[in-house]
């Protein structure tokens, strides 16, 4: 298991260092959600296990993640092993594919990409996209399925706080606090039995309920992975003029 303690980093510093977000109050996946698979970093900046973000199939070769997770690399490497491990783990190669419009806008960052994989991966059925606007129908409480690699819980140390990583697919369920004509935001409070994401897996999944349906993909958080998770909305007009050069969409 990985740990990081980071006791006197900022935020920005902590979202360069950890990377993105994952899951936590939580339990391991297994087989639950196969086509969520994570973005491998680069070896440079590894030991070759660190899932540096998550990310879901949406069509046989198309693998679905965030534009911020780009190391500008135009090649890169995902598995979908839900407990990977760098010597006998199954990973497939791609090409990386950003939006152009990504930026960091407090509106709409386009923080989406997609790696179209050389191959499809065997035995592996894609999860779904949402029909336009298909989350402006989500009531609060609703619930809402994360699912990714990476925390899964913070801990206190007399360095300060641990990030604890297992390098396991996990899911946990949260709930709809709000949505915006671009964002998702989903309680994650385990005092109301929430369960959300934290450092480690940006562009993994939000399921609308127990559906393979991906609402939004994890982009941000607050700092200790308590309160919300908040979702980039793939349902919106931008999203899918971006995905539809990929993917037939719904």
């Amino acid at each position: 298991m990985r740990k990081w303690i980071v006791a006197t980093l900022g935020v920005a510093a902590l979202a360069l260092a950890a990377g993105a977000f994952a899951i936590t109050n939580g339990t391991p996946d297994g087989n639950g959600h196969p086509y969520v698979g994570a973005l491998l970093a680069p070896q440079a900046f590894s030991d070759g296990t660190w899932e540096e973000c998550s990310g879901t199939l949406i069509a046989p070769k198309v693998f679905l993640t965030a534009e911020h997770c780009d190391e500008g690399l135009s090649r890169v490497n995902v598995t979908f092993d839900s407990n990977y491990n760098a010597s006998t783990g199954t990973t497939y190669a791609g090409t990386w594919h950003g939006d152009p419009d990504y930026n960091q806008a407090q509106g709409d960052p386009h923080d989406i990409a997609v790696v179209v994989l050389d191959k499809a991966p065997k035995g592996i059925t894609p999860a779904r996209l949402p029909k336009l606007d298909q989350l402006d129908s989500l009531q609060v409480g609703d619930p809402i399925v994360s699912v990714g690699y990476g925390a899964q819980s913070v801990t206190q140390s007399q360095g300060g706080k641990v990030l604890n990583y297992a390098d396991v697919r996990y899911v946990a369920t949260g709930s709809v606090d709000s949505t915006t004509p671009v964002w998702l935001k989903a309680s994650m409070n385990p005092a109301k039995g929430d369960g959300g994401t934290c450092y480690g897996d940006s562009g993994g999944p939000n399921f609308i309920g127990d559906t393979n349906i991906v609402g939004g993909t994890t982009i941000t958080g607050d700092m200790w992975c308590r309160a919300t998770n908040v979702d980039y909305r793939v349902d919106t007009q931008v999203a899918r003029d971006f995905l539809g050069q990929f993917v037939t969409l719904p």
